[in-house]
């Protein structure tokens, strides 16, 4: 697991979202087991308290569940992971319409060259 940590945003909030990105993406699926905290932390080379925030926030957004002494896993709840993917896309979309507003570029002029940039894959 590698993540790419900038120095805007706590390490933990970066941690959370690389997981809602992986879980959007497929790479994660519902109900599959997750690292243990320690394991996270030595993966990303994050103090084991940052890995314990991070999962204490996916667990209380529902993102993960942990039941006892078992391994955390991902949720399996349907429209938890549906927000996940709109939150994302929402993130995006908010971005993009506001650069394109900061050069003050038409939208539908926008929208075409984004579809085309989508299409070429790049």
């Amino acid at each position: 697991m590698k993540v790419k940590f900038n120095n805007r945003d706590p390490v933990y909030v970066q941690v959370i979202r690389h997981f809602k990105e992986q879980i959007a993406s497929g790479y994660f699926e519902p109900g599959q087991e997750i690292p243990s905290r320690r394991e996270l932390a030595n993966q990303l080379k994050i103090n084991p308290n940052t890995a314990q925030r991070a999962y204490k926030e996916m667990e209380e957004q529902g993102l993960i569940l942990t039941e006892g002494n078992l391994p955390s896993r991902i949720s399996k709840d349907e429209q938890v992971l549906e927000m996940v993917r709109e939150e994302l896309i929402l993130e995006a979309v908010d971005a993009f319409v506001h650069s394109i507003r900061s050069i003050n570029i038409p939208i539908h002029e926008a929208l075409h060259l984004a579809k085309d940039k989508y299409e070429e894959g790049n």
